[in-house]
């Protein structure tokens, strides 16, 4: 009875995380909708459910870390931080505005509660593995986790960085791959495709499970059981939907970089609502 309520709470927060996106996209008049709505789910099981993070305190060295490895999909991780406590939920209608701290990209020097700067597809994964390197090396208990997004799995510093986080053995790192199956110029399989991703993360020596990502059930499985994985990274691929939640953006390529209208916002908010 408890977790069913715990879960109506997460979809709750999901809801309007959504609801802040689409607000601060339509605010800025640009960045990646798509994209940020295809992994809210993920976000917030992390932060609201599983992560031990202090928003009073961002820097708390005990804390667990989040890489955003597909840095332009920010504005998932800026709505879910502003949601948790980390800075005021006014603060997201200064999206890309001059001065403002919530630039396209996040910024670990700016953004309370953002622990690595991404946007080069594939960085963010290899700043996770010295992230939870680093965790082992000082016999901390902190657990790294990282979102990839599956267009940037084509990138050669993903595959390099597997092979690292194998060989290391790093059990405290836990990466989700939100596999919604479309990246800008269209989908994933026609422009490069990285199938059969679960073969080959195993090959690389992770642990693999696959997930519904829009399924709070399944999401906090993956983590219990990333979580008894000893001496192997796990890689949870999450099944999502590109655009989730909005009638118009799901499954449309169109809306991986395409902030809504003002008229298309308020459609948007209207199912969400």
């Amino acid at each position: 009875m408890e977790q069913i309520s715990n879960e109506k709470k997460l979809q709750e927060i999901a809801r309007q995380i959504r609801r802040n996106i689409i607000t601060m996209l339509a605010e800025a008049g640009s960045g990646h909708p798509g994209g940020s709505l295809s992994a809210v789910e993920i976000l917030t099981a992390l932060y609201f459910q599983e992560m031990r993070v202090d928003p009073a305190n961002p820097q708390w060295p005990e804390r667990d870390r989040f890489v955003l490895g597909k840095g332009h999909a920010a504005p998932v991780l800026y709505a879910t931080l502003a949601e948790k406590g980390f800075f005021p939920r006014e603060e997201l209608l200064t999206l890309r505005k001059i001065n403002s701290r919530l630039q396209g990209h996040p910024d670990m020097r700016k953004v309370p509660g953002v622990d690595m700067s991404t946007g080069s597809l594939g960085q963010g994964f290899s700043a996770s593995v010295g992230m939870a390197l680093a965790g082992k090396m000082d016999k901390k208990d902190y657990r790294v986790y990282l979102l990839l997004g599956d267009g940037e799995i084509q990138e050669g510093q993903v595959w390099e960085g597997a092979m690292a986080a194998a060989h290391y053995k790093l059990d405290n790192l836990t990466a989700f791959l939100d596999h919604n199956g479309l990246q800008i110029d269209g989908p994933v399989q026609e422009v490069m495709s990285p199938e059969p991703v679960v073969d080959k993360f195993k090959a690389f020596g992770w642990h693999v499970e696959q997930i519904d990502g829009h399924s709070f059930t399944q999401i906090t499985r993956a983590l219990e059981i990333a979580k008894s994985i000893k001496d192997k990274p796990t890689m949870i691929i999450a099944e999502t939907v590109k655009g989730k939640g909005v009638s118009f953006m799901e499954n449309e390529a169109g809306w991986h970089g395409t902030a809504p209208k003002k008229d298309q916002a308020a459609q948007a908010l209207e199912e969400l609502a």
